[in-house]
């Protein structure tokens, strides 16, 4: 094939001839293509981000339409589907190959439809409001579970683009994809609660329990669904060239390296979307006398919620930037003494019953996430690059060819930390729910509607055992940084040492 050729397109804008590695080729006629899959490819992703964590907003306002649930149930439905989204990732990767990026890219968006209906059909229903609690809380439990085909969409789509771009650009456009989608949940989390009270007096909107129109957190989606579906089906193209390949992840899976990255993901993708699920609830239900005292930011802005989602997204590329300035390790273990002293301070917010000291540590923490996930994800390639060229040189391998290799692996490892990671999120929520378990029972026990808002009063620091356990966990992402990437005199280490040092 030369940089020159034609590109030869079949049936269903499928693309057999695709060089971007080659400089002429990419500037006549891959990159404006690569550009227009990565645009539409983003604007879905966005939309699975969006629709993924709809149910933060939603489990806040379930009271308003005549559902009541304890605190640890809300979780729960919080919890499903960032669940199911993370289960999803891996099968999600492999869709592209089999289907190519053009028709799965229009598939996941349009199952994005079966959330957003049964938010705004089911949910809001008067069948479901006349139901008993079990029934219920197992309807919600199911719709919600839908809500997780959006946590998907990120590897389909990190895949997809990966294979549009050649080596020397791939770092940014997957860097610029990623935030994209993952600024997905900062607009969801601002613009869902503004929607459901539009009509809705301002007076009524100050009240403790007011009137929402909860169908249209629903409704508001499905015009963009529509949008990205048809867009991805009449304009995105497939590679034939992005075939699977299940070898490296089967070699991948075999490395040590493999499940040391993806641990320490767990810590900065895990904390970014699992706190980005649950701090809504945990602010309504350990600030709720600030939130009465500011119904403004009560209503109108989900408890500030949206700011650590938008926080971390956006310092996402300056985790990349430092790392290769700094080292990636060197900023990974940074990232999480960080995370750890933030920690620390939000404990003494929810003891001091201080909302700002809670809320700017945890902005800290999204930010740090942000950096972290940017860092890790450099710290990928450049380990697996080192370590070919080493197994190269110890074997007599040809370096061009180890260097493939252990290319392909380095992607196969970006996609299993990026499944792994997700379960950190659910990792989150889980030790949260559980911190709730004992509050939950006793407002639940309490007689009267003045004794449950009492004992919730009373038990409004019920987060502070999760907020310890996360700071543990922290120490102990750093100490395995440490350990595994920067500690002296360590034979292994230093070769993969080397290799998250500063380019």
């Amino acid at each position: 094939m030369t940089a020159l050729a034609t590109r030869v397109t079949r049936k269903g804008r499928w693309i057999d001839d695709w060089d971007p590695d080659d400089e002429t080729f990419w500037e006549s006629t891959g990159k404006k293509v690569a550009r227009k899959n990565l645009a539409l490819s983003m604007f879905a992703e966005h939309l699975g981000f969006g629709i993924w964590v709809l149910w933060t907003i939603v489990v806040l306002n379930l009271a308003n339409i005549g559902i009541t649930l304890s605190v640890s149930e809300l979780f729960l439905l919080t919890l499903i589907p960032n669940l199911i989204g993370s289960m999803l990732r891996i099968p999600y990767t492999f869709a592209v190959p089999r289907f190519g990026g053009r028709a799965w890219t229009t598939v996941s968006a349009a199952l994005l439809f079966v959330p957003a209906l049964l938010l705004a059909i089911v949910v809001p229903s008067g069948w479901l409001a006349h139901q008993g609690h079990s029934t219920q809380l197992w309807v919600l439990v199911l719709c919600a579970a839908t809500a997780g085909v959006g946590g998907g969409n990120f590897s389909s789509s990190m895949a997809n683009i990966s294979f549009f771009y050649p080596e020397r650009r791939k770092g940014f456009a997957l860097g610029l994809n990623a935030a994209g989608g993952n600024m997905g949940v900062a607009v969801a989390q601002l613009v869902v609660p503004l929607v459901i009270i539009i009509g809705v007096p301002a007076a009524v909107v100050k009240l403790p329990k007011h009137h929402v129109h909860m169908v249209y957190a629903g409704l508001m989606w499905l015009p963009l669904i529509a949008v990205a579906a048809l867009g991805a089906w009449l304009f995105m193209d497939s590679l034939t060239q992005a075939k699977a390949d299940k070898a490296s992840y089967i070699a991948a899976l075999r490395h040590s390296q493999t499940w040391i990255m993806s641990f320490l993901y767990i810590g900065t993708f895990g904390s970014f979307i699992g706190f980005s699920f649950a701090l809504p609830l945990v602010i309504k239900n350990t600030f709720p006398e600030f939130l009465a005292n500011h119904p403004f930011i009560n209503t109108y802005l989900a408890g500030l919620g949206f700011m650590g989602a938008l926080i971390g997204s956006l310092s996402r590329p300056v985790g990349g930037w430092l790392a290769d300035r700094v080292g990636g390790a060197r900023i990974t273990m940074a990232v999480f003494f960080g995370m750890a002293i933030a920690t620390a301070v939000a404990i003494g917010g929810v003891q001091q019953r201080s909302f700002a000291v809670f809320f700017g540590s945890y902005m800290v923490i999204f930010l740090l996430s942000g950096v972290g996930n940017g860092s890790t994800y450099k710290m990928i390639p450049s380990i697996f690059a080192f370590i070919g060229s080493k197994e190269a040189a110890e074997t007599g391998q040809d370096p061009a060819e180890a260097a493939v290799e252990f290319k392909r692996r380095a992607a196969a490892v970006i996609g299993i930390a990026g499944a792994i990671g997700a379960f950190g999120g659910v990792l989150i929520q889980v030790v949260l729910r559980q911190s709730s378990l004992r509050v939950s029972n006793l407002v639940k026990v309490a007689k009267t509607p003045a004794a449950k808002v009492a004992v919730a009063a009373t038990h409004s620091d019920w987060s502070v055992p999760a907020l310890w356990v996360f700071l543990v966990s922290y120490v102990v992402f750093a100490g395995v940084t440490w350990f595994v990437y920067l500690r002296t005199n360590y034979a292994e280490e230093k070769t993969v040492r080397l290799a998250t040092a500063s380019n």
